[in-house]
């Protein structure tokens, strides 16, 4: 057995490892699309492709998604209304922490605020230059440079366009555990920047993975810190339950936004040759 398949990705590196060893969950190619509404993407993409070039056309796909990430956020007003008005889902966020408050303990607060700080304005900016460059030099290829920086950004936007726009207000400083936060709330940046990072992380990682275990394992993983830094925001009191809801809804659009345009690169990049 060829000692560099344990170190390098299946497929080779670059843009024709991209090509050749890019494959979703199941050997699916990434390229391939089943439904009318994706094929119908697929070829809108090849048309600009045809005339840009396929970076050109993914950095053109996404900041159109930019748009979109923005105009997501302010869609949300439904939900704000909800909070507003104590009805809904918008119920639990009491109760929700008010049974947080239950679990605290010096220990266990000290541990989540270590952990939530993973997903700050100091922590998640590294771990995503970390994750990049790895990715970016593992595959030989700019796509991490320029999906990881633009998920972020979008997931930045949303944030700072949602926060004025809705302005809720956090829980009360007695109810939160220092050190604390006094920008408004709605949504949690921190669960938002989670799901997003880890997700377009993940999804990277999974494309060059042959075992469905390591699929799921990477899933998981993904799955779990998000998860987490979303509960980790509503034990410390620093948010509603309702931000958190509302991140991860909202990151989870984001992330889909992202992944598709990629793969509507790759399609327009099937459709020109690759660089030797």
């Amino acid at each position: 057995m060829d000692s560099r398949n344990h170190h390098e990705p299946p497929g080779g590196q670059g843009v024709k490892g991209e090509l050749r060893g890019d494959k979703l969950p199941g050997g699916r190619d990434p390229a391939s699309w089943h439904s009318r509404f994706g094929r119908f993407l697929a070829g809108a993409a090849e048309t600009v492709g045809t005339r840009l070039g396929s970076i050109p056309t993914l950095i053109l796909l996404l900041a159109a998604g930019l748009i979109v990430a923005v105009v997501l956020t302010t869609a949300f007003a439904g939900v704000y209304d909800a909070v507003t008005e104590g009805d809904g889902v918008a119920e639990l966020d009491h109760p929700l922490l008010a049974f947080a408050k239950t679990l605290r303990s010096p220990g266990l607060d000290l541990l989540a605020t270590a952990y939530t700080d993973l997903g700050g304005t100091v922590g998640m900016p590294i771990l995503a230059v970390l994750a990049t460059i790895t990715l970016a030099w593992r595959r030989r290829s700019w796509t991490p440079v320029i999906l990881i920086p633009a998920a972020a950004l979008g997931s930045l936007l949303m944030t700072v366009s949602g926060k004025p726009f809705f302005g809720r207000a956090r829980p009360a400083l007695s109810d939160a555990v220092p050190p604390y936060e006094h920008s408004a709330s709605f949504p949690s940046g921190h669960a938002l920047n989670s799901i997003v990072i880890a997700g377009i992380v993940a999804y990277l990682i999974i494309l060059r993975l042959r075992s469905r275990r390591g699929q799921y394992l990477t899933i998981a993983a993904a799955g779990c810190f998000a998860l987490l830094m979303g509960l980790s925001r509503v034990f410390l009191g620093h948010h509603w339950f309702t931000d958190v809801l509302a991140a991860w809804a909202l990151g989870a659009a984001w992330l889909a936004v992202v992944i598709t345009a990629h793969r509507m690169y790759l399609t327009v990049r099937h459709k020109t040759p690759a660089p030797k």
